[in-house]
């Protein structure tokens, strides 16, 4: 239940962030070329996060989906320390925090969907 509900939560918070990356809001426009990023850079990471929404709400790829957008958010931890952006800082160091719960706690379906069910017995014995 706790896999679920982190998962429905990243969904929700990666759809809405991407999309507004996505849809070029004023803000997301204004924010990127603040920090010096080309606007193509936006739309990568927006497409990113939505996939990566999507991908949270698949069971068999929750786990790497919550992986990966975790290593996206030190790309933006980075960003949000070298401009001083201190609130900021402390929103993405959360959702990284939920990202990284999210993937620990889905391991055993990383190595079931790299490694097959027979690693996975191997290990449990």
């Amino acid at each position: 239940m706790k896999v679920t509900i982190i998962s429905i939560v990243l969904a929700l918070i990666f759809f809405a962030s991407g999309a507004a990356k996505l849809a070029s809001l004023e803000f997301e426009i204004v924010a990127f070329e603040r920090w010096g990023y080309a606007l193509w850079f936006m739309y990568a990471i927006g497409a990113i996060e939505v996939i990566g929404a999507v991908g949270l709400l698949l069971k068999r790829v929750s786990a790497l989906a919550s992986a990966g957008l975790a290593v996206m958010m030190i790309g933006a931890i980075a960003t949000h320390v070298m401009h001083a952006e201190w609130g900021m800082l402390a929103a993405a160091s959360v959702i990284f925090a939920l990202s990284v719960t999210r993937a620990l706690l889905g391991r055993d379906d990383l190595v079931v969907l790299f490694a097959g069910k027979r690693l996975l017995t191997q290990v449990a014995r």
